[in-house]
Formats: structure tokens, C-alpha cells, sequence
């Protein structure tokens, strides 16, 4: 069970909209410098190149967990309300019942369209030792429990992520309760498309 006393999570807003001279975007991106991926490079590349202007424009919001004994940022991670189009064949005849509630369902090509949480990043910090302070259900779980808190408040029951095709990192989700139901093809102007495995888990 996740002990979410030993960890403090952190809306980055809450550096860019104060006018604490100890907090402020300059302090945020002095914190963020601490942070490296080498096991994940667009995990870092995001958190360091993308993540504050995402925030300021509402795309998308980042947290950084902090381990509370240290203050040490152990993680952090990005969540985003976006459509989505989750195909029936993909899915059991239960979850189907469950999407329409929250979906609007086009029949011609059984198609379910809704409003869903993204689980857009996820990464640990290795700098110095520090993925050693939590694992990454724990950094999941703080994920999920963000995400519960928002759902509390403004309804919703469907949370996505997508996910390289890689059958370790597919169990880990798998183990956590997210099942996939499709795979996508990514469009970049500067590199290679691949394809992400496209996962699911209902509130």
C-alpha cells in the first residue's frame, strides 16, 4: 500500500504563480535542472524543454514528487484531458457498457468518443541515487490518486496512456491495472514513427 505521508507532490503552477522570491519559474527551472533520465531521454527532454510552457498554455499540468524526509525531487509526472476514440472491438462488452455512459458512440463504425485523462509523462529522477526512493507503482499510484482527486471534482471515468511497445514495460501497466486497447502510430517531423501501445484503465 502507498504511503503517501513519505511523499510530497507538487503542482508546478505553484512555482510559476507565486511571488515568493524563494519559489518563482526561475527556482522551478533550477529544480528541474537536478532531474535525469538517461533510460528514458524524452522523459527528461519533456520535464526540462516542455513541461512549464505546456502548463502555462493548459495543455497539459506537471507535478514533481518529492521524497519528504530529503526534499530530494524523486519523480515526476504530466497529466492532460484529451479525446479519445476507443474502438468497440478492442474492448469487452462491459467496459463498452461503461464508456457509454461518459462517450458518445457512433454506431456506423462502433466507435466510442470521449473526454479522457492522459497519463502524458512518467519518469524517475536517477540523478545521485534518487529513483531509489520510490518505485514506480508508487510513482503511478500518486498519479492515479491525482487523478482521482480531479475526477472527484469535475466527474469523468476514463484514464489512458501510451506506451512503447516494450513487453516489460507493457506488464508493469498491465500489473497496475491498464489494459491495452490499441496501438498507435507516432507523427514526428524529426524522428522515425513508431508505434506506442495504447493502454486503459476506468475510474
Amino acid at each position: 500500500m502507498l504511503e503517501t505521508n513519505r511523499y510530497s507532490v507538487i503542482n508546478i503552477r505553484r512555482y510559476l504563480n507565486s511571488d515568493n522570491p524563494k519559489l518563482g519559474e526561475s527556482r522551478l527551472l533550477q529544480v528541474l535542472s537536478g532531474f535525469s533520465c538517461p533510460r528514458n531521454p524524452d522523459v527528461e527532454r519533456f520535464l526540462k524543454k516542455s513541461s512549464v510552457e505546456f502548463t502555462k498554455k493548459n495543455q497539459s499540468v506537471t507535478y514533481l514528487v518529492f521524497d519528504i524526509s530529503s526534499m530530494v525531487l524523486v519523480g515526476y509526472f504530466t497529466l492532460a484531458l484529451k479525446p479519445l476514440t476507443v474502438r468497440g472491438e478492442t474492448v469487452s462488452n462491459t467496459v463498452k457498457r461503461k464508456l457509454l455512459r461518459v462517450s458518445e458512440l457512433d454506431e456506423s463504425s462502433d466507435t466510442y468518443t470521449m473526454s479522457a485523462y492522459l497519463i502524458a509523462q512518467l519518469g524517475k529522477n536517477f540523478t545521485n541515487g534518487a529513483e531509489k526512493k520510490i518505485t514506480g507503482e508508487e510513482l503511478l499510484a500518486l498519479a492515479w490518486d491525482k487523478i482521482k482527486e480531479i475526477q472527484y471534482l469535475g466527474g469523468g471515468m476514463v484514464t489512458f496512456l501510451e506506451a512503447e511497445n516494450e513487453e516489460k514495460l507493457l506488464s508493469f501497466y498491465r500489473g497496475n491495472r491498464f489494459s491495452q486497447f490499441d496501438t498507435r502510430q507516432t507523427a514526428s517531423d524529426t524522428d522515425e514513427p513508431h508505434e506506442l501501445v495504447q493502454l486503459l484503465r476506468l475510474l
